[in-house]
């Protein structure tokens, strides 16, 4: 089910919840997380985001989350598995009390192409102020187009987003992955 896309100014706040939803996850994961990094239009200050905290974790191999998805489940994340993308597993959580997205946890095996893409098209956006500003006018671009379709959405900005952490990475293709 689609859901609607609600960008919000930069909330200062949204780094303390990132940094308590990565000791919560090291906490519940013990030995299985190599590193929980904070990413997303919430990790870069100055952007309008959905208010929704987006995590990427780092593991040994994929396998090893499954040793640490029921502790994660118990603290209120859902298992999506792959969740379309090869590659990948997939928790959320929502807020208890409102029942709205409050985050999102994208989890790879160390050395995925996907972990240095994230981080550098992060990394990018934080140290470049005007690359930051033409990234808020394209998701307001696509959030006017597609208001109630956060996929759309999110499709909608996929080659402004490739192609700046494309470069970022070392003018690298953009990165495809394989969608069931």
């Amino acid at each position: 089910m689609p859901r609607p896309v609600v960008l919000v100014p930069h909330d200062p706040a949204w780094a303390a919840q990132a940094e308590a939803l990565i000791a919560e996850i090291h906490a519940a994961g013990a030995e299985v997380f190599r590193a929980v990094h904070h990413m997303g239009s919430t990790a870069i200050p100055g952007i309008p985001a959905k208010p929704v905290i987006d995590l990427l974790a780092e593991v040994e191999a994929l396998e090893a989350v499954e040793g640490a998805q029921a502790s994660l489940v118990a603290l209120g994340w859902r298992w999506w598995g792959e969740n379309g993308l090869v590659g990948r597993r997939y928790f959320t959580r929502d807020d208890p009390e409102t029942g709205t997205r409050a985050a999102h946890l994208h989890v790879y095996a160390s050395g995925d192409p996907a972990i240095a893409w994230h981080l550098a098209f992060r990394d990018r956006l934080r140290a470049e102020p005007a690359t930051a500003e033409a990234y808020a006018k394209e998701k307001a671009r696509c959030a006017a187009l597609h208001p109630d379709d956060s996929a759309a959405y999110t499709a909608c900005k996929q080659a402004w987003t490739d192609a700046v952490a494309a470069e970022a990475v070392g003018g690298g293709r953009p990165l495809l992955r394989q969608i069931k």
